[in-house]
């Protein structure tokens, strides 16, 4: 896996959004906390862009991540908004001056297809929080992009209370994101290769039932046999029907991965949470589950 140049004194971020229209309004706490790092900024043409719910067109949206992939001046694209249109575009994008000249890719959610794709080619990204809201995540949230994007020795330790919590230590490559995404990427080239890694998962206001069926495909499609480990993080807002599906969210994902013995987190710190801490999708990691703690280390390569 290609690892992106760290970030230094008076490098560029690009600002642009593949999928939910997005104001420069909404741009400026971010940008004033990378100014504050010494960093550049470039505004990409689908920020205050709008055509229905997109940041843009297709085209318009295709144009502006292409031209920051080819930019050798900017060395990280923080996507804006998530919501959804990214899938839209993937197949249209080129990425061969991208792989000559690697650069961190920002954001989560919808960027899942992002992470996804760029991984499968060999090159390290950050699932990370949305420049659009950012600013109102926690200290540890904040803290962690600023750490990760400098280059600096970053882990992760939270204590660990759930009883779905399935003890053991794990290495391997980090990979996964939103749950909803990687289940309609499925049979497509982007669909990730989750054998010997460790998957991450998360999702917002999905349906229990829905939640099944995304895990029943998964596994159906042999992403849950060879993992390594398990991490689940924020399953957030989420619904049930007048008729109740009879579990909770974290207990239908223990159900779908019961036969299997990798070790499992639930209520990890990412997704859509407050919490949302910086992960890096591609990085080998190591995962510790234990009694009353668990810890994610990132290794060096």
């Amino acid at each position: 896996m290609k690892t992106p140049d760290y970030l230094k004194h008076g490098d560029t971020i690009g600002f642009l959004s593949t999928a939910r229209k997005a104001t420069a309004e909404e741009l400026k706490p971010v940008i004033e906390f990378v100014k504050e790092l010494g960093l550049q900024v470039k505004i990409g043409a689908t920020i205050g862009a709008e055509h229905h719910q997109f940041a843009g067109d297709d085209a318009l949206r295709i144009s502006d991540m292409q031209n920051m992939l080819d930019d050798p001046d900017i060395k990280a694209i923080w996507c804006v908004r998530g919501g959804y249109g990214t899938v839209r575009i993937i197949d249209a994008l080129n990425f061969e001056k991208f792989l000559e000249h690697p650069k961190w890719i920002i954001g989560y959610s919808d960027m899942t297809v992002l992470h996804a794709h760029i991984n499968k080619l060999g090159v390290k990204s950050l699932h990370a929080p949305i420049a659009a809201t950012v600013m109102n995540n926690t200290q540890e949230s904040i803290d962690s992009i600023q750490t990760v994007l400098m280059g600096n020795p970053y882990a992760i330790e939270i204590a660990n209370s759930n009883k779905l919590s399935r003890y053991g230590i794990a290495e391997g490559r980090l990979t996964g994101g939103n749950l909803s995404i990687l289940y309609s990427l499925c049979g497509s080239s982007s669909c990730i290769d989750t054998n010997g890694k460790i998957l991450f998962l998360e999702d917002l206001d999905e349906y229990l039932y829905h939640i099944d069926r995304m895990m029943m495909n998964l596994k159906r499609n042999g992403l849950l046999d060879n993992l390594a480990g398990l991490i689940v993080g924020g399953l957030t807002d989420m619904n049930d029907n007048d008729t109740p599906f009879g579990k909770q969210a974290e207990e239908i994902i223990a159900d779908a991965i019961k036969e299997y013995d990798y070790p499992v987190c639930f209520d990890f710190p990412a997704g859509h949470i407050d919490d949302n801490r910086t992960l890096l999708m591609g990085n080998r990691v190591r995962l510790t589950v234990s009694e009353g703690r668990v810890a994610l280390e990132f290794l060096n390569e």
